[in-house]
């Protein structure tokens, strides 16, 4: 059997209830997202203002925060949580979560 798989550079689905998989499936999108953003917006943009060329900004929304939140060291970020979560004896959802709230609800990708 042959097959094609396609992953977006749109960024999150939003459902009422995500699970783990889902989580990563976003994470890679927004991954994704942020190699597309590099090389065609920073990367062109960058270059055309060293050879000097006449041109016009390009506006765009950059995910670097929203990738910080998913997987930053230092704050902590969402998958080092997932992490000492598992670690925890009696760790689980309910604990991982008001961990996430704790750390990161004023964050604005939150």
């Amino acid at each position: 059997t042959t097959f094609v798989a396609i992953l977006d550079i749109f960024g999150f689905e939003q459902f009422d209830e995500n699970s783990l998989e889902q989580l990563f499936i976003n994470w890679a999108n927004e991954k994704l997202h942020q190699v597309f953003l590099d090389n065609v917006f920073k990367a062109e943009q960058a270059e055309y203002t060293a050879e000097g060329i006449n041109w016009s900004t390009i506006e765009f929304t950059d995910n670097e925060h929203t990738l910080k939140l998913i997987e930053a060291r230092q704050p902590v970020g969402i998958v080092s949580l997932l992490d000492e979560e598992c670690t925890l004896p009696k760790g689980d959802e309910s604990s991982f979560l008001a961990r996430i709230k704790q750390a990161h609800g004023a964050h604005e990708s939150f």
